[in-house]
């Protein structure tokens, strides 16, 4: 079955046209890939040329490129030619970004995480 919808306005933003509502928009989209994710954790090693990267995937050379595309316009990498060779960095501030994004939800889950602890210690306490 197909569901049909419409967009309404949201705070007087026409819906179909919005690209990005918060600057982390970009990044998350960019991070839900996997391939996005396993080159990041890559380069949190070490800075790699283009085609390193490319060799530690079963990927050719432009699909890889256009993934590394899109983690430098999200501001995810940043790039040092040397040479004829194009080396990729890793930029953590980008993903503090998303990580001070996140905080607050982990400060919730941190906080029912302790409630439902706390609500089994009594429960074995009672049964005790």
């Amino acid at each position: 079955m197909l569901y049909s919808f419409q967009l309404k306005p949201f705070h007087g933003i026409d819906m179909t046209q919005a690209t990005s509502f918060f600057p982390t928009d970009d990044i998350f989209s960019a991070l839900a890939n996997p391939i996005r994710r396993r080159i990041l954790e890559l380069l949190r090693e070490e800075a790699l040329a283009a085609g390193e990267i490319a060799a530690r995937f079963d990927l050719n050379r432009p699909a890889v490129s256009e993934h590394l595309q899109v983690l430098r316009s999200v501001n995810l990498v940043w790039v040092e030619t040397r040479g004829r060779q194009r080396f990729y960095h890793l930029n953590a501030a980008a993903l503090a970004e998303a990580g001070d994004w996140l905080h607050p939800f982990e400060r919730y889950w941190r906080q029912r995480i302790r409630a439902l602890r706390d609500t089994l210690n009594e429960l074995n306490e009672e049964n005790s």
